[in-house]
């Protein structure tokens, strides 16, 4: 990265700063997690790379300008973990890994200086993901709930309060409770060991999935799919979904015999 960013390098590489290739960081992270998703461990492994390549750049970059190089980054992380581990590399012995992150917490917390434990959330997270982070981070000091029903509860409770403020006919009213519905969804999700995004994924997946064998069969009949009613669609949707529902079975039958 230094040869492609010196005076004989590579044009685009040289011209590029912190800025411009920021949205690269998010992209290739998302793309090692597709890997990873599909089990393509080839895949995961040159995805991994692409993700190390912009710590790389960004470190040469930072290098450049006498802020910091690699070296700095990776002894950083390696001296944050060593302090963040007492249990392992001092004498504080911790037994479970709740203990662990609850600690971990606070020791956080007292590094940054900060007031509260939620101080320093990035900003940029995915709102499904920055919920489930919210949650977890208020769950490692003792702010959860007992039981899943009682998080289903609030989640009736919210549905409730949102079928109210749709019948009162004002705005604002109605987008503070389906926010308040979303985050109790993800807080189900999150108190029984799930991500709400991963799940949010998998049937937005599956939707399309459906939707494209609907366009299939809608052109099969050679039409458009604007040239349908909305029953005639509703009709083919269920037609696939039930179609797709007895492959599964017919699948899951295969594999007991």
């Amino acid at each position: 990265m230094a040869r492609l960013r010196g005076p004989d390098g590579c044009p685009w590489d040289r011209e590029q700063t912190h800025q411009s290739i920021r949205h690269n960081l998010i992209e290739e992270c998302y793309e090692a997690l597709e890997a990873l998703d599909a089990h393509d461990q080839q895949a995961f492994k040159e995805e991994l790379g692409d993700v190390l390549l912009q710590v790389v750049f960004h470190a040469q970059m930072a290098s450049e300008k006498g802020a910091f190089d690699f070296d700095a980054v990776a002894a950083a992380i390696s001296d944050k973990l060593v302090h963040r581990h007492p249990h392992v590399f001092g004498r504080c012995k911790l037994k479970t890994s709740a203990e662990v992150l609850q600690q971990w917490e606070m020791n956080k917390k007292a590094e940054k200086n900060s007031h509260s434990i939620l101080d320093e959330l990035p900003r940029h997270l995915p709102a499904l993901i920055k919920a489930d982070k919210v949650q977890r981070k208020v769950a490692r000091v003792g702010f959860d709930w007992k039981r899943s029903e009682d998080v289903l509860a609030k989640i009736e409770e919210e549905l409730g309060e949102l079928k109210r403020a749709m019948a009162s006919g004002r705005r604002k009213p109605f987008e503070e409770e389906l926010g308040d519905l979303l985050f109790a969804v993800v807080n189900l999700a999150r108190f029984k060991g799930v991500q709400a995004e991963d799940l949010l994924n998998r049937s937005i997946d599956k939707f399309i999935g459906r939707f494209q064998r609907v366009e299939r069969e809608v052109h099969g009949r050679g039409k458009r799919l604007d040239q349908c009613s909305l029953e005639e669609l509703d009709q083919i949707w269920d037609t696939v979904k039930r179609r797709r529902a007895s492959t599964k079975r017919t699948r899951a039958g295969s594999q007991e015999r």
